[in-house]
């Protein structure tokens, strides 16, 4: 049986509202289930109650991007404490970085002769976390470009007319304020960073030395290959092996974990999770 600790909703880049997505997970037999949005743990409480109405486990969840000697990561957390008050005030300075580089964004398309502004984007993103991809959605829709990922290779990725950095925490920071929460800290989609599996290595020593608690392992674009490196990375470092598929809806191709083409995280991940968490339980 399988579970899905990596989804996305309305409140980040998603395109299904939390309570949608459980019902996708239940359709889809799934065992257990994490709504991970980007910077926000707005949609958690929704997605946990309906979890508990179609009986499948939820744990509170969330994806941060982070630094480490200059390299951009991505960090999960599960279990945190969707109210902890300082975990909620840290928050705001990524969200607030979010606005900041989105406000760049726009005024770099502007002198491009692209003009887009603030409530249409404000609309687009249905009050969540708004960002490149609901940027590039308008992209999409005004005719510039045929597809999200054209507008990001064309405008909005790293390096193109339209990119802009924004803040971040380090990893160390982000590792830290999530067990200040009562989470656990996973390294998300670690193949993504380097398919030649180069530089994982002394990056996951160094972060499991910062108390990095999981690798996500069982990821879409994670070859056998690399999983199996990861998974002997994971052991060397006594770290959880995690996965989810990075559910985005509409907004990005693929489909939720346990359906044809996905992949299959064990539901023993639940548990083993739970084992981490303080109190050993699940929240």
């Amino acid at each position: 049986m399988c579970v899905d600790l990596h989804t996305h909703s309305i409140y980040s880049d998603g395109t299904a509202t939390p309570a949608e997505l459980i019902r996708l997970a239940a359709a889809c037999s799934l065992q257990g289930f994490s709504l991970t949005d980007h910077d926000t743990v707005d949609g958690v409480q929704e997605a946990i109650d309906t979890g508990n109405e179609l009986r499948i486990k939820v744990f509170s969840g969330i994806e941060i991007s982070a630094l480490h000697h200059g390299y951009s990561l991505h960090i999960l957390g599960y279990g945190i404490d969707p109210e902890n008050p300082q975990f909620l005030h840290w928050l705001k300075r990524l969200q607030q970085g979010r606005k900041e580089r989105n406000l760049k964004i726009l005024e770099k398309l502007a002198s491009m002769g692209i003009h887009i502004s603030g409530d249409e984007l404000a609309r687009i993103s249905e009050g969540g976390q708004t960002g490149r991809p609901h940027i590039a959605r308008i992209l999409v829709r005004r005719g510039y470009v045929r597809t999200i990922r054209e507008a990001f290779s064309q405008y909005l990725g790293r390096n193109k007319p339209a990119w802009q950095s924004r803040f971040a925490y380090t990893a160390a920071e982000t590792i830290a304020i999530l067990h200040q929460a009562g989470g656990i800290a996973v390294f998300a989609h670690p193949g993504q960073l380097d398919p030649g599996m180069t530089v994982q290595p002394q990056l996951i020593k160094e972060l499991a030395e910062r108390r990095l608690d999981g690798l996500e392992i069982f990821y879409p674009s994670h070859t056998r290959k690399m999983q199996k490196r990861l998974k002997n990375l994971a052991r060397k470092y006594n770290l959880l092996a995690t996965g989810g598929s990075d559910y985005h809806g509409s907004n990005r191709a693929g489909n939720l974990a346990g359906t044809p083409g996905s992949v299959c995280p064990p539901d023993s991940i639940m548990q083993e999770i739970g084992n981490r968490l303080p109190g050993g339980t699940l929240p």
